[in-house]
């Protein structure tokens, strides 16, 4: 028997995730039952004719923000359904510019989840009441602002749903992909052997596995130091934890 995952997505624009995830590894993955993925039109869940979901803020200023009402309702209605099926309740996650920042070490967190319930802001935000009593958590995708969070959305689930078990072709390429263990990926390459005049490294075709190995974590470790310092400063920040 398959272990899938579900994904609910809530959004004001459902059909922009037609294009993505029916495409690819995602869509392959959807195909073969390894992740259920259902899209939710907030505007579902207003109850005026003109289907609002936003208001100007208390206080004044420029810009809208998503109303606490259908944010509720909806989540409520989702998590009811999943209770009535038998699944496991999932943990709603809202995509903004403040929340902490998406990274590997995260996706894999959610990849090990049954359920997860994406929430994707848009507008100047969302009443402070959907933050303090609906949310289990937030999460921005960079520091940089988007004109809403669906974007955001694709970008966790295509990093979620390639780490679930048989997904991919070979699992065992995780761990060599940036980023996992820490570091950034080192250099590869293909046929042909010679292209304009560029050799492959004459290592990689001596056919010597362990020399091999040595000169990728070589290559891992420069590549890391030379264009993302930053990684390392913090493994050596984590361990200096840990250790204390």
């Amino acid at each position: 028997m398959i272990n899938s995952v579900r994904i609910d997505i809530l959004t004001l624009f459902p059909d922009m995730f037609a294009g993505p995830f029916n495409e690819s590894i995602i869509g392959r993955a959807v195909e073969r039952g390894l992740v259920h993925i259902s899209i939710h039109n907030l505007r579902d869940y207003t109850h005026d004719r003109h289907h609002t979901v936003d208001d100007c803020p208390y206080g004044g200023g420029v810009g809208m923000i998503l109303k606490p009402e259908p944010l509720f309702e909806a989540v409520e209605s989702i998590k009811s359904a999943v209770i009535q099926r038998g699944e496991a309740t999932p943990r709603v996650v809202l995509l903004t510019p403040q929340g902490g920042l998406f990274c590997q070490h995260i996706a894999a967190e959610m990849a090990n989840l049954k359920a997860l319930l994406l929430i994707c802001g848009h507008y100047e935000g969302i009443d402070e009441r959907v933050r303090e009593h609906l949310i289990d958590d937030e999460i921005s995708i960079g520091d940089y602002v988007l004109t809403g969070g669906e974007l955001a959305a694709m970008v966790v689930v295509d990093a979620i749903v390639r780490l679930l078990p048989g997904v991919l072709g070979a699992d065992s390429a995780l761990n060599e992909d940036s980023h996992t263990n820490g570091l950034l990926e080192y250099p590869q390459y293909t046929r042909p052997r010679e292209y304009r005049g560029w050799e492959v490294p004459p290592i990689l075709l001596s056919g010597n596995h362990a020399e091999i190995a040595r000169w990728r974590g070589e290559q891992s470790l420069s590549r890391t130091r030379q264009r993302r310092p930053d990684l390392l400063a913090r493994d050596s920040d984590t361990k200096a934890k840990r250790e204390n």
